[in-house]
Protein backbone atom coordinates (compact mmCIF):
# COMPACT_ATOMS: atom_id res chain seq x y z
CA UNK A 1 0.00 0.00 0.00
CA UNK A 2 1.34 3.16 -1.00
CA UNK A 3 1.01 6.63 1.46
CA UNK A 4 0.78 9.61 -0.35
CA UNK A 5 2.31 12.73 1.49
CA UNK A 6 1.76 16.32 1.24
CA UNK A 7 4.92 18.10 -0.02
CA UNK A 8 4.81 21.53 2.45
CA UNK A 9 7.93 23.61 2.40
CA UNK A 10 10.31 20.77 1.03
CA UNK A 11 9.36 17.84 2.69
CA UNK A 12 7.01 15.40 3.18
CA UNK A 13 4.37 15.69 6.08
CA UNK A 14 1.79 13.80 6.57
CA UNK A 15 -1.92 15.31 6.93
CA UNK A 16 -2.60 17.16 10.23
CA UNK A 17 -5.95 15.59 10.57
CA UNK A 18 -4.55 12.27 10.30
CA UNK A 19 -7.38 11.21 7.68
CA UNK A 20 -6.48 9.44 4.36
CA UNK A 21 -8.70 8.43 1.41
CA UNK A 22 -8.80 5.61 -0.49
CA UNK A 23 -7.40 5.63 -4.02
CA UNK A 24 -8.34 3.04 -6.81
CA UNK A 25 -6.52 1.29 -9.11
CA UNK A 26 -9.38 1.56 -12.12
CA UNK A 27 -7.98 -1.21 -14.05
CA UNK A 28 -9.03 -3.54 -11.64
CA UNK A 29 -11.04 -1.46 -8.96
CA UNK A 30 -8.30 -2.66 -5.90
CA UNK A 31 -6.94 0.52 -3.29
CA UNK A 32 -3.75 0.78 -4.11
CA UNK A 33 -2.84 3.98 -1.84
CA UNK A 34 -4.35 6.00 0.62
CA UNK A 35 -4.39 10.08 0.12
CA UNK A 36 -3.96 12.46 2.48
CA UNK A 37 -7.78 14.29 3.56
CA UNK A 38 -5.74 17.72 4.55
CA UNK A 39 -8.16 20.71 5.57
CA UNK A 40 -7.67 24.10 6.06
CA UNK A 41 -4.75 23.65 8.62
CA UNK A 42 -2.25 21.83 6.05
CA UNK A 43 -3.35 24.62 2.98
CA UNK A 44 -2.13 27.35 6.09
CA UNK A 45 0.82 25.42 6.32
CA UNK A 46 1.79 25.22 2.70
CA UNK A 47 0.72 29.04 2.45
CA UNK A 48 2.94 30.10 5.30
CA UNK A 49 6.17 27.74 3.50
CA UNK A 50 5.03 30.22 0.36
CA UNK A 51 4.60 33.05 1.70
CA UNK A 52 8.26 32.76 3.12
CA UNK A 53 9.52 31.64 0.34
CA UNK A 54 8.24 34.53 -2.30
CA UNK A 55 10.87 37.09 -1.71
CA UNK A 56 13.95 35.27 -2.42
CA UNK A 57 12.41 33.55 -5.38
CA UNK A 58 10.75 36.77 -6.57
CA UNK A 59 14.26 38.27 -6.64
CA UNK A 60 15.96 35.21 -7.81
CA UNK A 61 18.05 36.17 -11.55
CA UNK A 62 16.11 34.84 -14.37
CA UNK A 63 19.01 33.09 -15.27
CA UNK A 64 18.75 30.90 -12.09
CA UNK A 65 15.56 30.29 -12.31
CA UNK A 66 15.74 28.87 -15.84
CA UNK A 67 18.44 26.17 -14.28
CA UNK A 68 16.42 25.19 -11.88
CA UNK A 69 13.02 24.37 -14.11
CA UNK A 70 15.18 23.25 -16.99
CA UNK A 71 16.68 20.79 -14.75
CA UNK A 72 13.23 19.83 -13.27
CA UNK A 73 12.28 19.01 -16.76
CA UNK A 74 15.92 16.78 -17.87
CA UNK A 75 14.54 14.97 -14.49
CA UNK A 76 11.07 13.88 -16.01
CA UNK A 77 12.28 13.25 -19.15
CA UNK A 78 15.18 10.88 -17.25
CA UNK A 79 12.69 9.36 -15.25
CA UNK A 80 9.60 9.30 -17.68
CA UNK A 81 8.87 5.34 -17.36
CA UNK A 82 8.37 5.94 -13.37
CA UNK A 83 6.29 8.65 -14.19
CA UNK A 84 4.21 6.80 -16.16
CA UNK A 85 3.81 3.68 -14.95
CA UNK A 86 2.61 5.58 -11.65
CA UNK A 87 0.15 8.28 -14.32
CA UNK A 88 -1.08 4.58 -16.12
CA UNK A 89 -1.45 2.53 -12.59
CA UNK A 90 -3.49 5.84 -11.21
CA UNK A 91 -5.70 7.41 -14.03
CA UNK A 92 -6.52 4.20 -16.05
CA UNK A 93 -5.20 5.33 -18.99
CA UNK A 94 -2.61 3.29 -21.28
CA UNK A 95 0.76 3.01 -20.46
CA UNK A 96 1.98 4.09 -23.81
CA UNK A 97 -0.35 7.34 -23.72
CA UNK A 98 1.01 8.11 -20.10
CA UNK A 99 4.18 7.95 -21.66
CA UNK A 100 3.75 10.23 -24.20
CA UNK A 101 2.44 12.68 -21.77
CA UNK A 102 5.47 12.78 -19.86
CA UNK A 103 6.84 14.09 -22.94
CA UNK A 104 4.65 17.51 -22.24
CA UNK A 105 5.06 17.50 -18.52
CA UNK A 106 8.59 18.11 -19.30
CA UNK A 107 8.18 20.36 -22.25
CA UNK A 108 5.95 22.39 -20.11
CA UNK A 109 8.49 22.73 -17.55
CA UNK A 110 11.35 23.66 -20.32
CA UNK A 111 8.89 25.97 -22.23
CA UNK A 112 8.61 28.32 -19.44
CA UNK A 113 11.75 27.78 -18.08
CA UNK A 114 13.06 30.10 -21.26
CA UNK A 115 9.60 32.19 -20.70
CA UNK A 116 11.64 33.04 -17.55
CA UNK A 117 14.58 34.42 -19.51
CA UNK A 118 12.76 36.35 -22.48
CA UNK A 119 9.64 37.94 -20.20
CA UNK A 120 10.21 41.80 -20.60
CA UNK A 121 8.45 44.96 -19.64
CA UNK A 122 7.20 47.32 -22.68
CA UNK A 123 8.32 51.35 -22.82
CA UNK A 124 6.22 53.79 -24.55
CA UNK A 125 7.64 57.01 -24.97
CA UNK A 126 5.46 60.52 -25.40
CA UNK A 127 7.57 62.56 -28.00
CA UNK A 128 9.70 65.13 -25.44
CA UNK A 129 7.36 64.88 -22.28
CA UNK A 130 7.89 61.33 -20.46
CA UNK A 131 8.50 58.00 -21.01
CA UNK A 132 6.31 55.20 -19.87
CA UNK A 133 7.43 52.00 -18.57
CA UNK A 134 5.36 48.64 -17.68
CA UNK A 135 6.68 46.46 -14.98
CA UNK A 136 5.36 42.89 -14.74
CA UNK A 137 5.47 41.78 -11.15
CA UNK A 138 4.78 38.15 -9.64
CA UNK A 139 1.49 38.19 -7.17
CA UNK A 140 2.98 36.28 -4.25
CA UNK A 141 1.69 33.30 -3.26
CA UNK A 142 -0.79 31.82 -6.38
CA UNK A 143 -3.25 28.48 -6.05
CA UNK A 144 -3.37 26.05 -8.91
CA UNK A 145 -5.91 23.48 -8.85
CA UNK A 146 -5.60 20.52 -11.76
CA UNK A 147 -8.17 17.61 -12.88
CA UNK A 148 -7.72 14.01 -13.06
CA UNK A 149 -7.78 13.28 -16.52
CA UNK A 150 -4.40 14.42 -17.73
CA UNK A 151 -2.76 14.87 -14.19
CA UNK A 152 0.91 15.68 -14.61
CA UNK A 153 0.94 17.13 -18.22
CA UNK A 154 -2.22 19.51 -16.83
CA UNK A 155 -0.56 20.14 -13.13
CA UNK A 156 2.94 20.89 -14.63
CA UNK A 157 0.67 23.33 -17.28
CA UNK A 158 0.04 25.55 -14.16
CA UNK A 159 2.55 25.57 -11.82
CA UNK A 160 5.29 25.80 -14.55
CA UNK A 161 4.51 29.37 -15.53
CA UNK A 162 3.49 30.77 -11.71
CA UNK A 163 6.84 29.64 -10.64
CA UNK A 164 8.52 31.10 -14.09
CA UNK A 165 6.79 34.69 -13.39
CA UNK A 166 8.29 34.96 -9.71
CA UNK A 167 5.27 33.39 -7.88
CA UNK A 168 5.16 30.87 -5.23
CA UNK A 169 2.59 27.84 -5.25
CA UNK A 170 -0.27 26.18 -3.44
CA UNK A 171 -1.25 23.65 -5.33
CA UNK A 172 -3.83 20.17 -5.37
CA UNK A 173 -3.81 17.50 -7.59
CA UNK A 174 -6.93 15.92 -8.08
CA UNK A 175 -7.89 12.94 -5.28
CA UNK A 176 -8.19 10.74 -7.98
CA UNK A 177 -5.18 11.00 -9.41
CA UNK A 178 -2.24 12.00 -6.98
CA UNK A 179 0.65 9.79 -7.45
CA UNK A 180 2.42 11.83 -10.20
CA UNK A 181 2.11 15.08 -8.77
CA UNK A 182 3.45 13.38 -5.13
CA UNK A 183 6.49 11.88 -6.76
CA UNK A 184 7.34 15.39 -8.34
CA UNK A 185 8.23 17.13 -5.12
CA UNK A 186 11.10 14.36 -5.17
CA UNK A 187 12.00 15.96 -8.47
CA UNK A 188 12.30 19.69 -7.21
CA UNK A 189 14.32 18.82 -4.39
CA UNK A 190 16.94 16.85 -6.74
CA UNK A 191 16.44 19.88 -8.97
CA UNK A 192 17.33 22.36 -6.50
CA UNK A 193 14.36 24.20 -6.09
CA UNK A 194 14.09 26.30 -3.10
CA UNK A 195 11.74 25.04 -0.03
CA UNK A 196 8.68 26.54 -0.05
CA UNK A 197 8.19 27.91 -3.93
CA UNK A 198 6.03 24.80 -4.55
CA UNK A 199 3.84 23.05 -1.93
CA UNK A 200 1.50 20.22 -2.51
CA UNK A 201 -0.72 19.32 -0.74
CA UNK A 202 -3.86 16.52 -1.56
CA UNK A 203 -7.02 15.94 -0.56
CA UNK A 204 -10.84 16.42 -1.70
CA UNK A 205 -12.00 19.44 -3.86
CA UNK A 206 -14.70 20.46 -0.83
CA UNK A 207 -12.35 20.87 1.22
CA UNK A 208 -8.25 21.05 0.49
CA UNK A 209 -9.91 22.58 -2.65
CA UNK A 210 -12.08 24.89 -1.09
CA UNK A 211 -9.21 26.21 1.79
CA UNK A 212 -7.01 27.10 -0.74
CA UNK A 213 -9.58 28.96 -2.83
CA UNK A 214 -10.90 30.66 0.43
CA UNK A 215 -8.20 31.88 1.31
CA UNK A 216 -8.08 35.28 1.29
CA UNK A 217 -4.00 35.71 0.95
CA UNK A 218 -3.67 33.24 -1.87
CA UNK A 219 -3.95 36.37 -4.82
CA UNK A 220 -5.04 34.34 -7.91
CA UNK A 221 -6.60 30.82 -8.36
CA UNK A 222 -5.64 28.63 -12.01
CA UNK A 223 -8.81 25.84 -12.20
CA UNK A 224 -8.74 23.42 -14.89
CA UNK A 225 -11.89 21.11 -14.07
CA UNK A 226 -15.48 20.82 -14.48
CA UNK A 227 -17.87 23.69 -15.40
CA UNK A 228 -20.40 23.41 -11.51
CA UNK A 229 -17.13 23.63 -9.65
CA UNK A 230 -15.75 26.46 -11.80
CA UNK A 231 -18.97 28.29 -10.82
CA UNK A 232 -18.49 27.74 -7.38
CA UNK A 233 -14.83 29.26 -7.14
CA UNK A 234 -15.56 32.42 -9.61
CA UNK A 235 -18.60 32.84 -6.89
CA UNK A 236 -15.40 32.72 -4.04
CA UNK A 237 -12.50 34.14 -5.75
CA UNK A 238 -14.64 37.31 -7.99
CA UNK A 239 -15.89 38.85 -5.22
CA UNK A 240 -12.51 39.20 -3.36
CA UNK A 241 -11.32 40.56 -6.74
CA UNK A 242 -8.41 38.36 -6.71
CA UNK A 243 -7.39 36.80 -10.62
CA UNK A 244 -8.75 33.74 -11.37
CA UNK A 245 -8.26 31.63 -14.78
CA UNK A 246 -11.03 28.63 -15.17
CA UNK A 247 -10.50 26.24 -17.76
CA UNK A 248 -13.54 24.16 -17.60
CA UNK A 249 -16.00 21.63 -19.75
CA UNK A 250 -16.56 20.96 -23.57
CA UNK A 251 -18.94 20.25 -25.98
CA UNK A 252 -16.88 19.98 -28.68
CA UNK A 253 -17.95 19.84 -32.36
CA UNK A 254 -16.22 17.63 -35.19
CA UNK A 255 -17.56 18.56 -38.42
CA UNK A 256 -16.50 17.12 -41.64
CA UNK A 257 -17.13 18.53 -45.12
CA UNK A 258 -17.74 16.26 -48.08
CA UNK A 259 -14.19 17.66 -49.66
CA UNK A 260 -12.25 16.71 -46.97
CA UNK A 261 -9.37 14.52 -46.87
CA UNK A 262 -11.70 11.26 -45.53
CA UNK A 263 -9.19 8.78 -44.94
CA UNK A 264 -7.29 11.32 -42.99
CA UNK A 265 -10.55 12.56 -40.88
CA UNK A 266 -11.53 9.31 -39.88
CA UNK A 267 -8.72 8.50 -38.58
CA UNK A 268 -8.08 11.35 -36.66
CA UNK A 269 -11.41 11.24 -35.81
CA UNK A 270 -11.08 7.80 -34.15
CA UNK A 271 -7.89 9.49 -31.84
CA UNK A 272 -10.00 12.87 -31.00
CA UNK A 273 -13.23 10.82 -29.82
CA UNK A 274 -11.61 7.73 -27.63
CA UNK A 275 -8.23 9.27 -26.90
CA UNK A 276 -7.67 8.65 -22.99
CA UNK A 277 -11.19 7.00 -23.23
CA UNK A 278 -12.75 10.27 -24.26
CA UNK A 279 -11.73 11.87 -20.82
CA UNK A 280 -9.70 15.02 -22.47
CA UNK A 281 -11.66 18.42 -22.35
CA UNK A 282 -10.78 18.56 -26.07
CA UNK A 283 -12.31 15.34 -27.14
CA UNK A 284 -14.67 15.85 -30.29
CA UNK A 285 -17.83 14.54 -28.55
CA UNK A 286 -20.15 15.66 -31.43
CA UNK A 287 -19.57 14.53 -34.77
CA UNK A 288 -21.38 16.62 -37.91
CA UNK A 289 -20.93 14.70 -41.88
CA UNK A 290 -22.08 16.56 -44.71
CA UNK A 291 -25.04 14.61 -46.02
CA UNK A 292 -23.53 13.41 -49.05
CA UNK A 293 -20.56 11.59 -47.57
CA UNK A 294 -22.57 10.46 -44.28
CA UNK A 295 -23.07 6.95 -45.29
CA UNK A 296 -19.40 6.43 -45.87
CA UNK A 297 -17.58 8.34 -43.10
CA UNK A 298 -20.08 6.29 -40.79
CA UNK A 299 -19.27 2.85 -42.33
CA UNK A 300 -15.70 3.30 -42.14
CA UNK A 301 -15.90 5.07 -38.74
CA UNK A 302 -17.55 2.41 -37.42
CA UNK A 303 -15.22 -0.35 -38.59
CA UNK A 304 -12.29 1.86 -37.35
CA UNK A 305 -13.86 1.80 -33.60
CA UNK A 306 -14.60 -1.54 -33.66
CA UNK A 307 -11.12 -2.64 -34.03
CA UNK A 308 -10.11 -0.43 -30.88
CA UNK A 309 -9.01 -2.91 -28.13
CA UNK A 310 -9.97 -1.79 -24.82
CA UNK A 311 -8.88 -3.65 -21.51
CA UNK A 312 -5.25 -3.51 -19.44
CA UNK A 313 -3.61 -0.13 -19.39
CA UNK A 314 -0.39 -2.13 -19.65
CA UNK A 315 -1.28 -3.96 -22.71
CA UNK A 316 0.53 -2.24 -25.89
CA UNK A 317 -1.91 -3.18 -28.13
CA UNK A 318 -4.61 -1.99 -26.27
CA UNK A 319 -6.10 1.97 -27.17
CA UNK A 320 -9.17 2.53 -24.21
CA UNK A 321 -8.10 1.88 -20.74
CA UNK A 322 -10.26 2.14 -18.08
CA UNK A 323 -12.64 5.02 -16.75
CA UNK A 324 -10.69 7.27 -13.78
CA UNK A 325 -13.55 6.23 -11.22
CA UNK A 326 -16.86 4.11 -10.12
CA UNK A 327 -18.32 6.98 -9.83
CA UNK A 328 -17.41 8.63 -13.34
CA UNK A 329 -18.11 5.22 -14.55
CA UNK A 330 -21.75 5.18 -13.40
CA UNK A 331 -21.74 8.74 -14.72
CA UNK A 332 -20.76 7.96 -17.80
CA UNK A 333 -23.22 4.44 -18.71
CA UNK A 334 -26.42 6.59 -16.92
CA UNK A 335 -25.65 9.38 -19.87
CA UNK A 336 -25.82 6.02 -22.58
CA UNK A 337 -29.07 5.35 -20.73
CA UNK A 338 -30.30 8.47 -21.03
CA UNK A 339 -29.48 8.74 -24.95
CA UNK A 340 -31.60 5.12 -25.56
CA UNK A 341 -34.04 7.15 -23.79
CA UNK A 342 -33.86 10.02 -25.98
CA UNK A 343 -34.00 7.78 -29.35
CA UNK A 344 -30.43 7.44 -29.66
CA UNK A 345 -29.47 3.63 -31.36
CA UNK A 346 -26.01 2.07 -30.91
CA UNK A 347 -23.65 1.99 -34.35
CA UNK A 348 -21.48 0.25 -31.75
CA UNK A 349 -20.06 -0.27 -28.07
CA UNK A 350 -22.52 1.40 -25.66
CA UNK A 351 -22.00 -1.32 -22.71
CA UNK A 352 -19.83 -1.81 -19.74
CA UNK A 353 -16.94 -4.29 -20.45
CA UNK A 354 -15.52 -6.87 -17.89
CA UNK A 355 -12.02 -7.98 -19.69
CA UNK A 356 -10.40 -11.10 -18.54
CA UNK A 357 -8.19 -10.77 -15.12
CA UNK A 358 -9.65 -7.18 -15.09
CA UNK A 359 -13.72 -8.03 -14.56
CA UNK A 360 -14.36 -5.42 -11.26
CA UNK A 361 -12.27 -2.55 -13.47
CA UNK A 362 -14.25 0.06 -14.72
CA UNK A 363 -14.20 -0.07 -18.78
CA UNK A 364 -16.86 1.21 -21.23
CA UNK A 365 -17.02 -0.15 -24.71
CA UNK A 366 -15.88 3.40 -27.38
CA UNK A 367 -19.39 3.79 -28.76
CA UNK A 368 -21.23 5.50 -31.22
CA UNK A 369 -24.81 6.64 -31.25
CA UNK A 370 -27.14 7.91 -33.82
CA UNK A 371 -30.28 9.36 -34.32
CA UNK A 372 -30.34 12.26 -31.59
CA UNK A 373 -31.47 15.54 -32.32
CA UNK A 374 -29.35 18.50 -31.80
CA UNK A 375 -30.34 19.73 -28.83
CA UNK A 376 -31.05 16.99 -26.75
CA UNK A 377 -29.49 16.53 -23.86
CA UNK A 378 -27.01 13.69 -24.93
CA UNK A 379 -25.68 16.22 -27.44
CA UNK A 380 -25.78 19.06 -25.18
CA UNK A 381 -24.52 18.23 -21.72
CA UNK A 382 -20.66 17.15 -21.28
CA UNK A 383 -20.32 13.51 -20.56
CA UNK A 384 -16.78 13.33 -20.54
CA UNK A 385 -16.11 9.39 -21.92
CA UNK A 386 -15.80 7.43 -24.58
CA UNK A 387 -18.98 8.04 -26.50
CA UNK A 388 -19.95 10.70 -29.43
CA UNK A 389 -22.67 11.15 -31.60
CA UNK A 390 -23.10 11.20 -35.07
CA UNK A 391 -25.76 13.51 -37.35
CA UNK A 392 -26.01 14.40 -40.77
CA UNK A 393 -26.07 17.74 -42.04
CA UNK A 394 -27.05 19.50 -45.22
CA UNK A 395 -25.69 23.49 -45.37
CA UNK A 396 -22.47 25.30 -43.43
CA UNK A 397 -25.47 27.72 -42.07
CA UNK A 398 -27.50 24.27 -40.25
CA UNK A 399 -23.93 23.10 -39.01
CA UNK A 400 -22.75 26.17 -37.47
CA UNK A 401 -25.90 26.39 -35.74
CA UNK A 402 -25.63 23.00 -34.13
CA UNK A 403 -22.38 23.62 -33.25
CA UNK A 404 -22.78 26.89 -31.19
CA UNK A 405 -26.00 25.62 -29.69
CA UNK A 406 -24.13 24.58 -26.47
CA UNK A 407 -23.37 26.61 -23.23
CA UNK A 408 -20.03 25.39 -24.15
CA UNK A 409 -17.20 26.65 -26.24
CA UNK A 410 -13.68 25.20 -26.24
CA UNK A 411 -12.61 23.79 -29.26
CA UNK A 412 -13.61 22.68 -33.03
CA UNK A 413 -12.41 20.48 -35.42
CA UNK A 414 -13.07 21.58 -39.00
CA UNK A 415 -12.30 19.25 -41.77
CA UNK A 416 -12.62 20.99 -45.10
CA UNK A 417 -9.98 21.71 -48.42
CA UNK A 418 -12.50 24.94 -48.95
CA UNK A 419 -9.88 27.59 -47.88
CA UNK A 420 -13.00 30.50 -47.78
CA UNK A 421 -15.26 28.16 -45.96
CA UNK A 422 -12.25 27.18 -43.36
CA UNK A 423 -11.67 30.46 -42.32
CA UNK A 424 -15.51 31.60 -42.90
CA UNK A 425 -16.20 28.85 -40.24
CA UNK A 426 -13.23 29.36 -37.98
CA UNK A 427 -14.35 33.16 -37.87
CA UNK A 428 -17.64 32.52 -36.77
CA UNK A 429 -17.56 29.19 -34.89
CA UNK A 430 -17.94 30.30 -30.69
CA UNK A 431 -14.85 28.26 -29.35
CA UNK A 432 -11.73 29.14 -28.32
CA UNK A 433 -9.77 26.55 -30.14
CA UNK A 434 -10.25 25.84 -33.74
CA UNK A 435 -7.80 22.83 -35.41
CA UNK A 436 -8.65 22.72 -39.17
CA UNK A 437 -7.92 19.28 -40.53
CA UNK A 438 -5.98 17.97 -37.49
CA UNK A 439 -6.56 17.37 -33.73
CA UNK A 440 -4.56 18.42 -30.60
CA UNK A 441 -1.46 20.12 -32.94
CA UNK A 442 -0.72 22.23 -30.18
CA UNK A 443 2.09 25.40 -29.95
CA UNK A 444 2.80 26.21 -26.16
CA UNK A 445 2.88 29.98 -27.40
CA UNK A 446 -0.26 30.18 -28.27
CA UNK A 447 -3.28 31.23 -26.19
CA UNK A 448 -5.12 28.04 -24.81
CA UNK A 449 -9.17 28.35 -23.25
CA UNK A 450 -12.83 28.46 -24.61
CA UNK A 451 -15.65 30.79 -24.40
CA UNK A 452 -18.68 30.74 -22.75
CA UNK A 453 -19.36 28.48 -20.05
CA UNK A 454 -15.48 26.39 -20.94
CA UNK A 455 -13.84 29.04 -18.93
CA UNK A 456 -12.59 32.06 -18.58
CA UNK A 457 -8.79 33.62 -19.35
CA UNK A 458 -6.19 32.28 -21.47
CA UNK A 459 -3.34 30.22 -20.78
CA UNK A 460 0.18 29.51 -22.16
CA UNK A 461 2.54 31.31 -23.28
CA UNK A 462 2.72 35.00 -22.82
CA UNK A 463 -0.86 34.86 -21.63
CA UNK A 464 0.07 32.92 -18.56
CA UNK A 465 3.06 34.76 -17.93
CA UNK A 466 0.92 38.02 -17.73
CA UNK A 467 -2.05 35.94 -15.86
CA UNK A 468 0.35 35.05 -13.03
CA UNK A 469 2.11 38.95 -12.59
CA UNK A 470 0.30 41.98 -12.11
CA UNK A 471 1.38 45.14 -14.30
CA UNK A 472 2.46 48.33 -12.86
CA UNK A 473 2.96 51.80 -14.99
CA UNK A 474 5.63 53.93 -14.39
CA UNK A 475 5.81 57.25 -15.82
CA UNK A 476 8.75 59.29 -16.01
CA UNK A 477 8.22 63.21 -17.35
CA UNK A 478 11.80 64.37 -18.63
Amino acid sequence: MIEIKNFINGEYTTPQSGIYIDNYNPSNGIVFSKVPDSNEADVQAAYVAANAAFEGWKNTPAEDKFKVLNRIAELIDLNRDKFAAAESLDQGKPLWLAKNEMIRAAQNFRFFATAAMQFSSESHAMEDRAINYTLRQPLGVVGCISPWNLPLYLFTWKIAPAIAAGNCVVSKPSEFTPYTAYLLGEICNEAGLPKGVLNIVHGLGASAGNAIVSHSKIKAISFTGGTATGRHIASIVAPSFRKMSLELGGKNPNIIFADADLEKAIKTTVNSSFLNQGEICLCGSRLFVEQSVYEEVKSKLIEAVKALKTGDPSDPDVRVGAIVSKPHFEKVLGYLKLAKEEGATVLTGGKALQPVGFENGWYIEPTILEGLNWDCRTNQEEIFGPVITITPFNSEEEVLNWANSTEYGLATTLWTNDLTRAHRIAASIETGIVWVNCWLLRDLRTPFGGMKQSGVGREGGWEAMRFFTEPKNVCIAL
